[in-house]
């Protein structure tokens, strides 16, 4: 071999392939990331998602209403209420029916309980994605544990509620609700607290979530993002003010939003959003008053008119909405279910080229997606 062909060879290199899933703790469920690498550097990434797909909305049409929203559950399994509450949403607005307004002040503090729970899943998980401290996931699941405990107090189960109901609700809360709930945001205060003081203002979380994943409000927009990651790209959209639903438009909350659309903010607009919660739970504590959870003369059998409708509501991870058609009957002609997770992944290509295959990890954390939500 001469000299100058020995040269060329010396200084040759080739890209690899590699595998991350689909069954890696980083991924939080099964989902795979096939990465091209140069060396430690991203060059390419293709997301393959599917494994956990069970065709909820196929397995819906052959249910009548009220057997739907269990499947419902199993799609945002972190946050289900807020699934439900989508799904029930539209029901009532093609059956027409009336909400008392002491079942939509319940279901609001249920659904901002579970934002609570969600995020707290999503910052211990994500303390953990970054190295900084197993005592993350400690501290969040303790908070997390008392949303648990208060939400099988009142629907039997921890997780899989099905406890909304076309109309209203399936059963009363217990007659210590409010004074629990009054506990929880107690002791998540001081959670949320704890959450922050130990990550914020961490070096090391700095410099590993600092400029990394970087997504700009057009281009999040332009991916169909939604909730907290695109809130984190400066965009201040929120279905709850936007397009308010239950009683949103009735308490004062704000919007938070980032500046820069990197890892960062995309934690830190979750850390805020649940001061945020708190604050709204507080207020509908304030104006829950006794009164009927369904409408007078519910049927046992809920039958529906021929229509359709499209409802949509802020679930923690972003806009989760059901197109529901009726064709007359008890059970839908046809469900679909918007994903906010599905949406939100489309725009992980672009957020992880040209960063370190341990950037990957994070970013992917930082999107907060949940698998039954994605493959349905």
């Amino acid at each position: 071999m001469t000299t100058e062909l020995a040269r060329e060879h010396e200084y040759e290199t080739q890209d690899i392939m590699l595998n991350m899933g689909p069954q890696h703790p980083s991924t939080h469920g099964v989902f795979r990331m096939v990465l091209t690498i140069d060396g430690e550097v991203v060059r390419d990434v293709v997301p393959y998602v599917g494994y956990l797909h069970r065709g909820a909305e196929k397995l819906c049409e052959t249910m009548d209403y009220r057997q739907g929203i269990g499947f419902m559950d199993r799609t945002e399994y972190l946050a289900a209420f807020n699934a439900e509450l989508s799904y029930v949403q539209a029901v009532e607005q093609v059956a027409g029916l009336e909400v008392p307004d002491r079942a939509q002040w319940i279901r609001m503090i249920l659904c901002e309980l579970n934002r609570l729970s969600s995020h707290f899943m999503f910052t211990g998980a994500f303390g953990t994605d970054v190295g900084v401290f197993g005592t993350a996931f400690t501290f969040s699941f303790r908070e997390r544990e008392n949303v648990q405990d208060l939400f099988e107090e009142v629907t039997g189960d921890r997780m899989m509620y099905a406890y909304f109901r076309p109309g209203g609700l399936a059963w009363e809360v217990t007659d210590n609700f409010e004074q629990r709930v009054h506990e929880v945001l107690a002791s998540s205060r001081q959670g949320i607290s704890d959450m922050d003081g130990l990550l914020s203002d961490n070096e090391i979380f700095l410099a590993r979530t600092k400029n990394i994943g970087i997504i700009s409000a057009e281009e999040a927009i332009e991916w169909g993002m939604s909730g907290p990651s695109l809130r984190a790209s400066g965009v201040p959209m929120d279905i709850r003010k936007d397009e308010p639903y239950l009683k949103y438009g009735e308490v004062d909350f704000d919007v938070v939003t980032g500046e820069t659309g990197d890892v960062f903010d995309r934690f830190r607009c979750r850390l805020d959003e649940m001061r945020q919660s708190v604050r709204i739970i507080e207020q509908c504590l304030q104006r829950l008053e006794p009164g009927p959870i369904l409408p007078d003369r519910m049927p046992r059998m809920l039958r529906v008119p021929p229509g359709e409708a499209y409802v949509r509501t802020e679930a923690p991870r972003g806009e989760y909405g059901v197109y529901l058609v009726s064709e007359g009957g008890n059970r839908p002609y046809r469900l679909k279910i918007r994903s906010a997770c599905l949406s939100n992944l489309q725009a992980l290509r672009d957020m992880v080229i040209g960063n370190y295959i341990a950037d990957a990890v994070i970013i992917l954390g930082s999107i907060d997606i949940v698998l039954g939500e994605v493959d349905r």
